[in-house]
């Protein structure tokens, strides 16, 4: 159930005005866009000859008076399809005219690519785009089902809190997440699944863009498999002098984990300033099961406390998952101040919270016929993000024609906690992250065909550690081992270039380099206390070249062929080097300080088949090649291969470059539009990859099975309450207004 409300300021009096305003400008018309009614900005109006030119305003609204009345006027918009008419036509038409959006619609502008706006068939990786039409339509619960919903992206949940993304056979820090231009990928990324996309508020996201493939050249370590390019809305100034108030509240109510949530977002825009608010609360209760689910995952039995004791109670539906709820709120401001019209200052301050969750599959776990935990949560998963950006859009400078600054501090918390069965010890083990980073990124035309695009990044990462033993009969804590080696640094210096050249309107070609260099450090002392390792200390300092090549070619307008070729790294970062923890039962893993990076060269072939915008077929074709692959394998520390930890007798595992792995993988996604309201939308996924284990071939660990998605949507605009919404919001009339304001304004 949703429920949305939208303020605006109006009164009677500026709804008449405004009518008869619309009504007496004969020369002045308006372009709007023919499904959501929207205007558009930046329309080319010219002549056949084209002798004459005018270009739409921010209200899409221009005059003609410089055409003649039986001139024929071309609109011109490439995300458009070309409209032909005369002034006389457009008159007969109330002065409105509408434009129809070209298939691939809004989403052919991307940033992600680059760190500025391209269009989406210049770029030859695969990159997938979500609207915030989009988001609105699939009504997400989390980040992780938005990215679920686009059919290119897998997602795996251990437990209700869960969504960690899969693109192309890699996953967790093998894949890099993006905010409105800062990487949230920190210093203990794992290799196990990640959570940390869930912090990421579906209300608060205008439009994401997902990266299938390498995107090193951009966003250095991590981006072997993909990126995920969340960006936020942004506040929206006045176009008068009077303050512009608009609001949006939204409520929500879910039946299979009896979801329950509430959104209120408002935006405060003055001519030079504007403010954003979004405040989201989310609480979901245990999750239940389907009917045709794995009996290994229903839950016959739980442990509860009574009277300070832990006893086993019955399950009276064990298709409930108990305990597996939890609640988590989202919030952010932005402050935005214009002090030109090309010329901007963006301050973002984000937060995320969740409540304790628990890891189910952990707590299905029996020793005998007991269960094994009667605690295990993961604790809250905090993120705090403040970012502050400039952007130049126009300069006359000889180095660059646009320009862009970001500075951001970000801090993670996370924490476990487990307990086993009737032991009054519970483990806990906590960790923070503080995250600075400095980006700088430029655009320059050297001509009308070729583009440079080139930039630096600084990284810093601290890390904080906490583990200690707390007896929850006592309350008394006892120092245990810590997770990572507290007050550990990650640092990455790199600088990036890449090159567009379109020698014509048929073909592109985009090539770049990037040189990155990593440090880390962690020191052992404290830990050793524990392990005994041979070594106190660790240190990597590395240094990675990677590049990109690729063309893009539409021979005509039904074909388009995409060839690129790329190549990535990761670097060892914290939780490489330094993590200590039990993957598993009866396994621990320990530090390795002889780590190097892994690297991956990737190949991609894609095609595109459009057939009169009626029916549209995307197929690409691509192969992996990782090399020194770091992963977890069997280890010896002081030369024995077991130890105890945490009581129990565990083979000593670490982190190694003890692999390589290839993956491949064919998409196909097919789009018919039946008509402008009908249309189907299908998209499937088969992914393989092999992994070398001491000379065994073995599947590697993240490849997801095949899957797909099909979509069948069917769209009507309610001309009445159109025109009661545009009203209101003093957008301009539009032919539905038109016929219907008499009965409107009689309403009101």
């Amino acid at each position: 159930m949703i429920v949305s409300s939208y303020v605006k300021r109006t009164s009677v009096h500026i709804i008449f005005v405004f009518l008869f305003l619309q009504l007496s400008t004969a020369q002045t018309i308006t372009v709007l866009e023919a499904d959501s009614q929207m205007p558009i900005p930046g329309v080319a109006l010219v002549n056949q000859l084209k002798s004459k030119t005018i270009i739409t305003d921010l209200k899409g609204q221009v005059s003609l008076s410089i055409f003649n009345d039986y001139e024929i006027i071309f609109f011109k918009d490439f995300l458009y399809e070309e409209q032909r008419l005369t002034k006389s036509q457009i008159e007969k038409n109330n002065s409105i005219v509408y434009l129809t959006p070209k298939v691939e619609g809004l989403d052919q502008i991307l940033i992600s690519a680059s760190k500025f706006e391209q269009r989406k068939r210049d770029i030859p990786q695969t990159i997938v785009s979500i609207s915030a039409k989009d988001i609105a339509l699939s009504n997400p619960q989390t980040s992780a089902d938005l990215l679920e919903n686009t059919g290119n992206i897998y997602i795996q949940k251990s437990q209700l809190g869960g969504g960690s993304p899969m693109i192309r056979g890699f996953s967790t820090n093998r894949l890099l997440i993006s905010v409105d231009g800062v990487r949230m990928n920190n210093a203990i990324f794992r290799g196990g699944n990640l959570q940390n996309v869930i912090a990421i508020d579906p209300f608060s996201v205008q439009h994401t863009e997902v990266t299938l493939g390498a995107g090193s050249v951009v966003y250095g370590s991590d981006a072997i498999g993909g990126v995920m390019s969340f960006y936020t809305k942004k506040p929206q100034f006045s176009e008068t002098d009077a303050l512009d108030f608009s609001a949006t509240a939204l409520t929500r109510f879910a039946s299979a984990n009896t979801e329950k949530t509430g959104h209120l977002d408002f935006n405060l825009g003055y001519k030079n300033w504007a403010f954003l608010t979004s405040v989201s609360y989310t609480d979901f209760d245990d999750l239940r099961m389907g009917s045709h689910g794995l009996d290994d995952y229903l839950r016959p039995d739980y442990v509860t406390q009574q009277n300070g004791e832990d006893v086993i109670v019955t399950n009276p539906n064990p298709k409930v998952q108990t305990p597996t709820g939890y609640d988590q709120i989202n919030a952010m401001q932005k402050v935005r101040y214009k002090s030109s019209d090309n010329l901007d200052f963006d301050l973002g301050l984000y937060y995320s919270s969740t409540s304790d969750f628990s890891r189910y599959d952990r707590l299905i776990r029996y020793r005998g016929d007991e269960l094994r935990s009667a605690e295990w949560n993961y604790g809250p998963q905090q993120w705090f993000m403040g970012n502050f950006q400039l952007t130049k859009l126009s300069s006359s400078s000889n180095l660059y024609d646009k320009i862009q600054t970001t500075l951001a501090y970000q801090n993670f918390k996370e924490s476990r906690e487990d307990r086993d069965f009737q032991s009054d010890i519970r483990a806990v083990r906590a960790e923070s992250v503080d995250a600075l980073s400095f980006n700088l990124d430029l655009e320059k035309n050297v001509n009308t065909k070729t583009s440079i695009f080139y930039g630096l990044e600084y990284l810093h990462n601290t890390v904080h550690s906490n583990g200690y033993d707390k007896n929850i009969d006592t309350g008394e804590n006892v120092v245990s081992i810590t997770r990572y080696p507290d007050g550990s640094t990650w640092q990455s210096m790199a600088a990036y270039a890449s090159l567009k050249h379109k020698p014509n309107s048929k073909f592109v070609f985009q090539s770049g380099l990037r040189f990155n260099q990593v440090i880390a450090k962690a020191d052992f002392t404290a830990n050793n206390v524990f392990l005994n390792l041979p070594f106190d200390d660790a240190e990597v300092n590395t240094g990675a070249l990677t590049g990109t090549a690729g063309i893009t070619w539409s021979p005509s307008d039904l074909i388009q062929w995409k060839l690129n070729a790329s190549t990535a790294f990761r670097a060892p970062n914290i939780d490489d080097i330094g993590k200590v923890f039990d993957s598993e039962p009866g396994a621990v893993v320990v530090p390795n300080k002889d780590l190097k990076a892994e690297y991956a060269y990737s190949g991609e072939l894609g095609l595109k088949l459009n057939f009169d915008n009626k029916v549209i077929v995307d197929l690409a074709s691509y192969y992996t090649f990782l090399d020194n692959a770091l992963i977890r394998r069997d280890y010896e520390l002081n030369g024995d291969t077991e130890m105890v930890y945490n009581g129990e007798l565990s083979t000593i595992q670490a982190i190694q470059n003890a692999s390589k792995a290839w993956i491949y993988g064919f998409e196909a996604g097919i789009e018919i539009n039946f008509t402008k309201q009908l249309k189907l939308r299908s998209q499937y996924n088969v992914i393989g990859g092999t992994e070398d284990n001491n000379g065994v071939e073995e599947p590697v660990r993240h490849v997801a099975p095949s899957f797909g998605r099909t979509h069948l949507s069917w769209k009507k605009i309610n001309c009445y309450w159109m025109l009661l919404w545009f009203t209101i919001t003093n957008w301009p009339l539009t032919n539905c207004h038109l016929r219907k304001r008499r009965k409107i304004i009689s309403m009101l």
